[in-house]
């Protein structure tokens, strides 16, 4: 449709409002609340008997690349597994709706977060049309009476602006620590491992993960995690044993990354110039 002469294609988006940022309410809710959207990290063995984790990781690594392609906010995605995971805990399916499944979410969930939403022919076009626009529909329905309407799930993107401006943390630093936070909570709902942490929990762990790896003092993340003890009142040793698992899977990835570097290098019989050090957290890109 064309636009006319006082219209723009711009999305709008909300200002923050440091009003609500900044009430000791609006975090003491969303961390009293959140446990009403966690999910069952067991759905596998009690609930599901054609399914296994490796298969929830490929549907989730592709849901993630589609998002990714597809531009869409940062939130579609925790929120689209959000709703994957709740879907899965109650009710059964076989593996080849797995992916109709995801689509759905990622379809749904674009309509709770984007101005403009996901188109359904697109999501039909990235599964390569093993999926019809009727099915996709008809799952997006079914989707919604096993999740009660109950939509707007809290997620770990939730409480990271709200922690970030309860730490010490200049303007020009909080920008890329919340860039590599919301990048590692990408990278938490594609591993079944961290289905255990609530949303909390995983914001927590990234945004210690992220300052860690800019700051790689043990004496500032000791601290760091004293003060989101605090802030959020999660015990200690759940706050160090969820960060320490978020950076050895990054640790994992970019180590996957730099092998398949190398082979590409080999294969190119070209010679590149590597730094001597590990790669830092300001080159990750998934």
């Amino acid at each position: 449709m064309d636009l006319i002469c006082c219209e723009t294609d711009t999305l709008r988006r909300a200002y923050e409002d440091p009003n609500l940022i900044d009430d000791d309410r609006v975090l003491q809710n969303l961390l009293s609340t959140e446990e009403r959207y966690q999910p069952s990290a067991n759905y596998f063995t009690c609930v599901q008997d054609d399914l296994k984790p490796h298969m929830r990781v490929m549907v989730a690594q592709w849901m993630l690349e589609v998002c990714g392609e597809l531009s869409c906010e940062e939130e579609v995605f925790p929120l689209s597994m959000n709703y994957l995971d709740r879907f899965l805990c109650v009710h059964t399916i076989k593996r080849n709706q797995l992916q109709l499944l995801g689509s759905a979410c990622m379809f749904l969930s674009s309509k709770m977060m984007q101005t403009i939403p996901l188109a359904a022919e697109k999501l039909v076009m990235y599964t390569d049309h093993s999926i019809t626009l009727e099915s996709l529909l008809a799952m997006e329905l079914h989707l919604l009476c096993v999740l009660k309407w109950d939509l707007m799930a809290i997620t770990p993107n939730d409480f990271i602006e709200l922690i970030l401006r309860r730490l010490p943390i200049d303007s020009l630093r909080i920008n890329i620590i919340k860039k590599h936070a919301h990048t590692f909570i990408a990278m938490c709902y594609t591993d079944c491992k961290f289905m255990t942490y609530t949303p909390s929990t995983i914001a927590v762990g990234c945004i210690g993960a992220a300052m860690q790896g800019l700051t790689n003092t043990p004496m500032v993340n000791f601290n760091l995690l004293q003060r989101l003890h605090e802030i959020t009142h999660i015990e200690l040793d759940y706050l160090r044993a969820c960060q320490d698992q978020i950076e050895q899977k990054v640790a994992y990835n970019l180590s996957n990354l730099n092998i398949q570097e190398v082979d590409i290098a080999s294969k190119n019989h070209t010679v590149k110039e590597h730094p001597t050090t590990p790669t830092g957290v300001n080159d990750i890109n998934f």
